[in-house]
């Protein structure tokens, strides 16, 4: 039978504690006395902590800090290029050239001149030139596509996607006798209006024309084809990978693929998505990249929709049954999509590290004999994750959910064991480990309110995002907060009920009780199926090999400092890794919530995940809390950050915005200067206004921009017109529900050069009693398309996608037109049932017109208004039309 560590606490008591100073006689012999002791009958004089708290605290801190450093290192670390390099190697200094030489160009908006001719014509000539300095052993054929096409999606509440004309440049490198299979490398070379796309998606188009430059002086042939996508409608919602995957006579020879992209500016390249299935290409990417950075967790967050964003890994995944590898850049997404991602803000060891990265793992692909046969190795997932950028950890989720359930079940035998033996004590200790089970989820619980609450009233005051440039806020904020509250809940349990318990018997039962915890979070995780549980069981087994390693150590006279190095080495690894992830998450996220729209508080979503962090990072600290003498300066330190960080926080100290030339972080604001025309159904225009849209792109509105611009203010808030489609406003894409809150200025009327044209074709009944509409439009090279079915009407098909309507949230449809530099007026038809004889007709028809570049985008009283907008300020404008028909 096992013997208790805790009884040897006992020999360490000072004179006075029922001990004699000095005394070696053995434990008592019978384990019931032993217990009894342990569970607190004082004998005399005061107890003796196993930890001081000016031991314990300072230890915990310094022990975090010095793991906080390891990952900072790890994350900021840009390995440079290996000494030697030979010319067949990538260049980061060629492919900076090109980056630079894209993004001169400027905005790349579809269908501008800028995109459809200065860009292509670009990359055509420095392809022209890579094929002349190329070797025999390869072939280079270049084909420029112009897809037009149709689909359906269900990103952003779900929608419709209609190109015309679009453009694609397609490279296809492959050996001299040719090759049967080929592997596909994705960029865009498009950007969103107003910005000149360094990041997104320029650098990754210069990192491929530099890898194709590579492969092609190489003397060695490739086994496989490698085709270079450079699509030029990414950012249309992924239309031009859809045209070339689903058109083009190339895309029936890829079995896999590599997308990059970019949601930050810079830094390492993060793989988030790969499959699906497929574990074949994460082993490719584990044996071939030089500079690994993988997250099977990145993945499963990416993929849960949390995040408002997509990528072309979804159209080749989903429309072409292709498996791939999506990576992007992660780095500072304060700047992403905005005026400030500009080419000198991407370090050149960053393009050196996504070069040799991807560079490897192509050649790997292009060589492999597996690539051939990818769809035969289709056979589960994978977990994999890199440990601090040195290497990747990968394997079978199978052999995952074996390895988590064996772990979870050696767990639970030991706390079976240990609970239930003496079997004359089990009731009672079962009593007492669930009790102390309770009590942490009952301060996790109420940290978590506590924290809320907390956030809920910065937002409620109009204070929110005051950590947004200096994150180290929220951090003294609701971290402190967090920590307060639970050591708080564990110091009162100590004091008041647990007052008469042995101090190391109770930090014996708190930390199993959070291995408890741990077990079956592993256990239920798993049987979810989630590849992240993982991270559970770095949890379970760590901290159960660090008990039974410190078990023996603290039965030792003395052992006290050697007990903490011990436990603090065997939790290394779970909490060096815990860092390194949450490090990765906020990374991404605390930009993300200066775009999350005007409905999602962003202080509650940070102070959540705040809280999970110290919740899951003291874990296996709380039983320190029941071995400290005292916890009181720890509370009044923590409490006095709190409360002087809220005071702050309150006056507006903390401005939110960041106008810094070397690091800004921007206020996002959109713009539109919009003529609306609503005409009833028998054509009479019955109203009609012209104004300057307003979006803030985050919870603040435009709160902070009223006092540089008084008329921006809540007095103009943008009504909805309900009995419109879409509230009656141009919406480019269906995020309504994201944005609520909007402003409309009253400004004069527009008058694009190249107005839109709507026209009705025919209107005729079908054998299966419906009614079909046909319509011709004609207009910019980007239109928003809204349909809302009356009452006792319904839209049964169309000629869009695959022929089945797809309704946006709230009911309305969406459909998002786009076309190239030139395109044949759109018709389309849609079939809708109902009775006609009612009087306010079947359908409302609404169409935007949207003027991203060129003469028609901004107005002078547009102009004029974003010169008045704060330098801490990006925002993006242009000038639309919106028109509302009934039929």
């Amino acid at each position: 039978m096992e013997r208790s560590a805790v009884a040897a606490v006992r020999r360490l008591r000072a004179p006075g504690s029922g001990e004699r100073n000095g005394d070696r006689r053995p434990p008592p012999a019978r384990r019931e006395d032993n217990e009894a002791d342990l569970q607190g009958k004082k004998r005399g004089g005061p107890r003796r902590r196993l930890l001081g708290e000016a031991r314990g605290a300072p230890l915990v801190l310094l022990y975090l800090l010095v793991l906080r450093v390891l990952v900072q290192v790890s994350h900021r670390q840009l390995l440079s290029p290996p000494a030697g390099r030979g010319e067949r190697e990538f260049s980061a200094q060629r492919a900076r050239g090109y980056l630079d030489n894209i993004t001169a160009i400027g905005p790349r908006t579809v269908g501008s001149p800028e995109n459809e001719v200065l860009t292509v014509n670009y990359l055509l000539q420095q392809i022209k030139a890579i094929e002349a300095e190329s070797t025999d052993a390869h072939k280079i054929f270049v084909d420029i596509q112009r897809p037009t096409g149709s689909f359906s999606i269900d990103f952003l509440g779900g929608f419709t996607s209609y190109y015309a004309n679009i453009t694609n440049v397609v490279v296809k490198l492959e050996p001299q006798g040719g090759a049967e299979h080929a592997v596909l490398s994705n960029c865009h070379f498009d950007s969103v209006p107003n910005t000149p796309g360094a990041s997104d998606d320029a650098v990754s188009c210069s990192v491929m024309l530099e890898i194709l430059y590579t492969l092609s002086k190489s003397t060695e042939p490739l086994q496989h084809a490698v085709i270079f996508l450079f699509n030029g409608a990414e950012e249309n919602i992924l239309q031009a990978s859809h045209g070339f995957i689903t058109q083009h006579e190339w895309a029936k020879s890829i079995r896999a693929f590599i997308n990059l992209e970019a949601a930050g500016v810079g830094g390492k390249e993060l793989v988030f998505q790969t499959g699906p299935e497929n574990p074949w290409l994460v082993q490719a990417y584990v044996f071939a990249a030089k500079h690994p950075f993988a997250s099977v967790v990145a993945q499963e967050i990416f993929q849960s929709g949390i995040i408002p964003a997509d990528t072309d890994f979804r159209i080749y995944r989903d429309f072409g049954n292709v498996p791939g590898i999506d990576l992007a850049f992660i780095e500072n997404g304060y700047i992403y999509h905005t005026k400030y991602d500009t080419s000198d803000r991407i370090l050149t060891d960053s393009i050196q590290r996504a070069g040799d990265n991807i560079l490897a793992v192509l050649k790997y692909l292009a060589t492999s004999d597996m690539l051939a046969k990818s769809f035969e190795y289709r056979h589960g997932n994978v977990i994999f994750f890199d440990v601090l950028g040195l290497f990747v950890l990968a394997y079978p989720a199978r052999v995952g959910t074996i390895l988590n359930y064996v772990i979870a079940a050696i767990a639970f035998l030991y706390l079976g064991k240990k609970i239930l033996q003496p079997k004359t004590r089990a009731i009672n200790n079962l009593k007492k480990f669930f009790t102390a089970f309770g009590l942490i989820l009952l301060s996790w619980i109420s940290t978590l309110v506590t924290v809320l609450i907390v956030a809920v009233f910065i937002s409620l005051i109009g204070r929110s995002l005051s950590w947004y440039t200096h994150f180290y806020v929220s951090v003294f904020l609701y971290g402190a907060a967090a920590a307060v509250k639970l050591i708080l809940v564990h110091s009162l349990a100590k004091k008041f009920y647990y007052k008469n318990m042995n101090d190391q018997y109770l930090g014996d039962v708190f930390f199993d009780a959070s291995l408890m915890i741990w077990s079956v979070l592993l256990a239920m995780i798993t049987h979810i199926g989630l590849c992240s549980a993982f991270i559970c069981t770095l949890w379970v087994a760590f901290p159960l090999l660090t008990k039974l390693m410190v078990h023996k150590e603290f039965r030792q006279k003395g052992a006290t400092m050697k007990f903490v190095a011990m436990y603090m080495l065997g939790m290394f690894v779970p909490y060096l890794y815990m860092l390194y992830l949450n490090w990765t998450v906020f990374e991404m996220f605390t930009p993300i919530m200066g775009r999350s729209g005007s409905e999602i508080p962003p202080d509650v979503v940070l102070a959540g995940f705040i809280v999970a962090s110290t919740v899951i990072l003291s874990s296996y600290f709380i039983n320190f809390i029941y071995l400290v003498k005292s916890t009181k300066t720890t509370l009044i330190t923590l409490t006095a950050v709190f409360v002087v960080t809220l005071i702050l926080v309150c006056s507006g100290i903390f401005f939110p915005y960041s106008s810094d030339a070397a690091n800004p972080k921007p206020k996002r604001v959109f713009l539109q200067h919009t003529n609306r025309r609503f005409h009833d159904l028998d054509g009479n225009l019955v109203k009609s206004d012209s104004g300057i849209w307003i979006n803030g792109f985050d919870y603040n509105g435009i709160s902070h921009i009223t006092p540089h611009v008084p008329e921006i203010n809540d007095t103009i808030r943008t009504p909805c017109e309900e009995w419109a489609p879409f509230c009656g406003l141009p919406w480019i894409l269906p995020v309504h529900f994201m944005f609520r809150k909007n402003w409309y200025l009253p400004a004069s009327e527009i008058f694009p050069a190249s107005p839109i044209h709507f026209k009705l074709l025919t209107k005729e009944p079908t054998p299966w009693n419906s009614v079909r509409l046909s319509f011709e439009v004609s207009g910019p090279s980007h239109m928003s398309l809204y349909i809302r079915p009356h009452e006792g009407s319904a839209l049964s098909t169309w000629s869009l996608g695959d022929g089945t309507p797809v309704a946006s949230v709230g009911g309305d449809y969406f459909v998002f037109y786009s076309h190239g530099l030139q395109a044949t007026p759109w018709h389309f038809w849609i079939e809708l049932t109902g009775s006609e004889k009612h009087s306010d007709g079947m359908v409302s028809l609404a169409i935007a017109a949207h003027y991203f570049f060129g003469e028609d985008q901004k107005s002078p009283q547009l102009y004029a208004l974003l010169e008045r907008f704060p330098n801490w300020t990006f925002s993006s404008g242009w000038s639309c039309t919106y028109d509302l028909f009934v039929f």
